[in-house]
């Protein structure tokens, strides 16, 4: 099984970037302890602070892998380019949020990406890509 994680805008500075909403721990860290929990699974990870370059990985994977997790950052309340290319492609994707996107600021509120996700993890912190690993294996 081959999961994709892609991580979007900001999230480079996981580990440093608002400790209090985001953790201490490093997306780099976390990858390695999924890899060692789920040992029969490929798991690779691609973060980028560009819209098209998401779009593009999107595309690249979207037909290959078995599944795909996605933190699309603040691009989830603002891209219907990423919808649409999660739309586009036969992987199911997850969506994740490390923080709780319903407890904070309005705007964050509204997914446009979400309603093409086979489903929407928020607020269980870094254990969210956890659980969407757990969810991509039913």
């Amino acid at each position: 099984m081959k999961i994709q994680i892609i991580n979007g805008p900001n999230l480079n500075l996981l580990g440093v970037r608002e400790p209090s909403i985001y953790g201490n721990t490093s997306i780099e860290d976390y990858i390695t302890e999924l890899k060692t929990v789920y040992p029969a699974i490929e798991i690779d990870y691609y973060q980028s602070n560009v819209e098209g370059e998401l779009i593009n990985k999107l595309h690249e994977i979207g037909f290959i892998y078995d599944g795909i997790i996605l933190n699309a950052g603040g691009y989830t309340h603002t891209s219907v380019a990423l919808a649409d290319a999660i739309a586009a492609i036969k992987t199911p994707v997850v969506e994740v949020h490390i923080s709780n996107i319903y407890a904070r600021e309005e705007y964050r509120h509204v997914s446009l990406t979400g309603k093409n996700c086979q489903g929407v993890l928020t607020g269980f912190g870094m254990n969210g890509y956890r659980l969407a690993i757990e969810s991509l294996l039913i």
